[in-house]
C-alpha cells in the first residue's frame, strides 16, 4: 500500500499532538524524545503502515500519508522568506506529524553545513535561488538521491505540505529502482553494480569553494544484486569513463520510464525511501504574496547500511564526510 488516508485518525492524532511541547526548537531533543513516546500510541493501521515501510519498503519507493490534520490556510503564518525558523515559532500540526511519524521510522538528523545545521527545514520558493537548491521554483529540480555523496546519507526524506503552490502544478517526481532495474539493459545494470563513479556535492557542502569538482565517489547500484539500492544524481554524478557514461544513460532512461508524479496538497506527508529512489520537483510560479508553496522537511536515519554510529539521538547534527 502506497497511499494511506488518515482522515479517520485526525481526532486521535490531534489529541496526541497536544502532548508535544509547543515550541519545538527551544529544546529539540526533548521535543523529539516526547515524539518517540507518542509514536508508540499511533493509531494501529498508521503504525503498521510505517513499520512495514521501514522493514520492507515497497515497489513505488514512497509512502504518502494523506488528510493529516493541518491548520486552515488563514490560520497559518505567512510562507517563510528566510531560514532558519525563529526559535519561538509555535508548533504547526504538520511539524508535529513529522515528529511523531518520523520517530516511528528512526532518528531525525541535521547536517552541519545545511540550513545552519537545523533539523526542521522550511521549503519555500526564494528569488534567485541556486538551481540545485530546494528553494528554486521556476526551473526543474532534477532527479537526485538526497546526499548520495554523504557517508551519513539519510534513509528517508520526509516532506509535509502546509501550502500547495497556487496553481497546484508542482509535482514531486519519484523514480523507484525496484521498477527501473527490470527495464535496464542487463550489461548496463551489471556494469554499474558496485562501480564507483566520481560525484560532485551540493553547494552547501563545498566548503565555500566555487566548484571543487568531484570530491566524492558514489556507487549508483549496490547491495543485493537481486534488489539493489540506488544512488543517483543527474546533476552531480560526473562519470569520466565512457562505459560509465553509457551505463548511467541506461539507468537514467529506465528511471524516466518509471517516474511517478505526486502532487502534494495541505495535510500530506510524503516519505521517500532515499536508498531505493531518486526524486525531483517540477517548476511552478510563485506569486510572492505570503501564500506560496510551503513544505516542511526532515531527514531520518536508521541503522540500515551503517548510517548510525552508535549512541546517537534524534536531533543530532552530523558533520560532512564525502563517500570515497
Amino acid at each position: 500500500m502506497t497511499h494511506i488516508d488518515c482522515s479517520e485518525f485526525s481526532p486521535e492524532l490531534l489529541r496526541l499532538f497536544t502532548r508535544l511541547p509547543r515550541t519545538p526548537r527551544r529544546d529539540l531533543y526533548a521535543f523529539l524524545d516526547t515524539a518517540h513516546r507518542i509514536a508508540a500510541a499511533l493509531p494501529g493501521p498508521l503504525a503498521a503502515a510505517l513499520d512495514d515501510f521501514r522493514s520492507r519498503g515497497n515497489t513505488d519507493g514512497y509512502l504518502l500519508l494523506r488528510n493529516l490534520p493541518v491548520e486552515p490556510d488563514d490560520e497559518l503564518p505567512r510562507t517563510p522568506e528566510t531560514t532558519p525558523a525563529p526559535l519561538d515559532r509555535p508548533l504547526l500540526n504538520l511539524e508535529a506529524a513529522l515528529a511523531v511519524t518520523g520517530r516511528r521510522l528512526g532518528l531525525h538528523t541535521g547536517y552541519r553545513e545545511l540550513r545552519a545545521g537545523t533539523v526542521y527545514h522550511d521549503v519555500y520558493p526564494s528569488p534567485g535561488a541556486h538551481h540545485l537548491s530546494s528553494e528554486t521554483s521556476e526551473t526543474l529540480l532534477e532527479f537526485h538521491t538526497e546526499m548520495a555523496y554523504h557517508v551519513l546519507q539519510p534513509n528517508y526524506v520526509m516532506l509535509a505540505c502546509s501550502r500547495a503552490d497556487h496553481e497546484r502544478k508542482a509535482a514531486t517526481l519519484v523514480g523507484s529502482i525496484r521498477k527501473a532495474v527490470p527495464l535496464m539493459p542487463e550489461p548496463a545494470a551489471r556494469h554499474l553494480f558496485e562501480q564507483p563513479v566520481p560525484c560532485c556535492v551540493d553547494v552547501a557542502f563545498r566548503g565555500g569553494a566555487e566548484d571543487p569538482g568531484a570530491i566524492a565517489t558514489v556507487k549508483p547500484l549496490y547491495g543485493d544484486p537481486s534488489d539493489p539500492f540506488l544512488a543517483y544524481d543527474r546533476e552531480l554524478l560526473a562519470p569520466r569513463d565512457p562505459r560509465d557514461v553509457h551505463a548511467l544513460a541506461g539507468l537514467s532512461k529506465a528511471l524516466d520510464e518509471v517516474t511517478e508524479a505526486v502532487y502534494l496538497v495541505p495535510g500530506d506527508v510524503l516519505i521517500i525511501d532515499n536508498f531505493r529512489t531518486t526524486h525531483a520537483r517540477t517548476p511552478f510560479l510563485p506569486r510572492w504574496d505570503g501564500k506560496d508553496r510551503w513544505l516542511h522537511r526532515v531527514y531520518i536515519r536508521t541503522d540500515r547500511n551503517g548510517q548510525l554510529l552508535g549512541g546517537e539521538r534524534a536531533g543530532d547534527v552530523v558533520e560532512f564526510a564525502p563517500r570515497g
